[in-house]
């Protein structure tokens, strides 16, 4: 019991020396380095080292300058300079920050000076700052009395987000400290502009990355390093991760004055800049991601149908079927690429006769490894166009049904094409006859090659087994 009552007279004995001394406040202009890191879940990670001389002993510290969306539970503190020599007893994070209106609600039932227009001050007691209204010598007033002078700054109110630690210094001596912490408001993305020559066969491809900064804090030349990944978050039901849609332009395809170094980590890549660069506050900024040149692409037709074709039976022809258009390239070092690429939207553009670059399609690619295949749906074709005839329906058998398609294909281009016939088949199925060889993609997907001169017509017919 003495030994309890003896520590904690200790701690009081502590805590009361370090108000005495008054709080050591460390600003961004001790600030020696910065580090963030960045993932696509609305989440940054803050490395901030600054340099300090500390008494030994046990002190208050203001460490300012932090990010406003700081996560205080993940705020982590290391001397560089004294491994193990600095630790933290105690941790506040302030975040009411000074403004007028704040500023009157704490001086709510205290006296203050109104400053009068004759240069003359006037004590009165603020009872409510809705008016606001004042108590001036035993009387109520309302409204604008003169400018309040207030005779201090409140303890709990701070200009900027603010943490203050109860520090235990080992050694006085100037050190460098380093303090890590999550924050959200801060975001990634990739865009992607892809360049198709005329022939559609080969394509430069520019990725930028897309920062979004509303995290409350300006990181001044930071080492920046950026998380490609969907990693996990333990969040709370009332507490979602929230997805920001960022808007980027186009750009043409340029040399990158700085790289991204790309890395595995863990299940993830790590993308880090090569050189510092300044994110501040509340701005978007666009930095160089990759730039290749004259990748091979292939050029795909593609036409849909549903399963729900084979347990129906239609009296008419489904006539002017959308034939999909796709580029596939593939992400390998004969191609110029072969780097990991995050997930992001690709906007393609091709010249007009003019030469004027016009916007032909975009859609979204997820994150896709080394040697790996981006398929690009870039929209429906005008020129092309399917039409599907079910010529015979019936049931021969319990669940046991034979159903006849007809696919007439009609190309109005002045090439020949090849369109890719890919039809969904339900249950068991067995192809009894068709006039062109197909081929079992998977269990449930068949598909045919069907090869359609310029200016003319290719009708696909066949006939299928299926069970139920």
């Amino acid at each position: 019991m003495r030994r309890l009552i003896a520590v904690s007279m200790l701690c009081v004995l502590w805590i009361t020396e370090a108000t005495a001394a008054g709080p050591v406040a460390i600003t961004e202009t001790d600030q020696k380095d910065v580090m963030v890191t960045i993932y696509n879940g609305n989440l940054g990670l803050v490395k901030d080292t600054r340099e300090v001389r500390l008494d030994d002993g046990t002190l208050e510290v203001k460490f300012m300058d932090v990010a406003a969306q700081i996560d205080p539970t993940s705020v982590h503190l290391k001397s560089l300079t004294e491994p193990g020599g600095l630790k933290i007893l105690e941790q506040n994070y302030e975040y009411d920050l000074l403004t007028s209106d704040k500023l009157m609600e704490k001086y709510v039932g205290k006296k203050v000076r109104l400053y009068q227009s004759n240069g003359s001050y006037q004590e009165a007691v603020l009872l409510s700052t809705n008016g606001p209204v004042w108590q001036i010598d035993g009387q109520i007033h309302m409204g604008h009395s003169g400018y309040a002078v207030l005779p201090a700054m409140p303890d709990n109110l701070v200009s900027k987000p603010t943490l203050v630690w109860l520090l235990r210094n080992a050694r006085q001596a100037p050190q460098r400290i380093e303090a890590s912490y999550l924050t959200g408001g801060v975001n990634w993305k990739a865009d992607y502009v892809m360049v198709i020559d005329a022939a559609d066969t080969k394509s430069d491809l520019t990725g930028w990355v897309t920062i979004d900064n509303k995290s409350g804090g300006t990181y001044k030349n930071a080492a920046l390093k950026l998380v490609a990944g969907d990693i996990n978050r333990a969040t709370s039901k009332n507490e979602p991760l929230r997805a920001l849609e960022l808007a980027s332009k186009a750009a043409a395809a340029t040399d990158a004055t700085r790289d991204f170094r790309s890395e595995g980590l863990f299940e993830y890549h790590l993308y880090t800049l090569d050189g510092r660069t300044t994110i501040k506050d509340k701005q978007t900024k666009q930095l160089s991601l990759l730039s290749a040149s004259e990748i091979p692409v292939d050029k795909r037709f593609i036409y849909y149908g549903a399963a729900t074709y084979y347990q129906t039976q239609y009296g008419v022809p489904m006539a002017n079927q959308k034939v999909g258009v796709y580029l596939e390239i593939k992400n390998s070092k004969d191609n110029r690429l072969g780097v990991p690429l995050p997930k992001g939207k690709v906007r393609v553009y091709k010249a007009d006769i003019g030469g004027s670059q016009q916007l032909i399609g975009e859609d979204w690619i997820n994150h896709t490894p080394k040697d790996e295949r981006v398929k690009i749906k870039m929209g429906d074709a005008f020129d092309v166009i399917g039409e599907r005839t079910q010529k015979d329906w019936r049931k021969i058998g319990s669940s046991l049904y034979e159903v006849e398609w007809e696919i007439a294909l009609r190309n109005h281009k002045k090439e020949a094409i090849t369109i890719e016939v890919i039809e969904p088949v339900p249950g068991d199925w067995e192809v009894l006859r068709s006039t062109l060889p197909h081929e079992k993609v998977d269990a449930f997907t068949m598909r045919f090659r069907v090869p359609v001169q310029k200016e003319g017509e290719t009708k696909l017919t066949y006939r299928v087994r299926v069970r139920f």
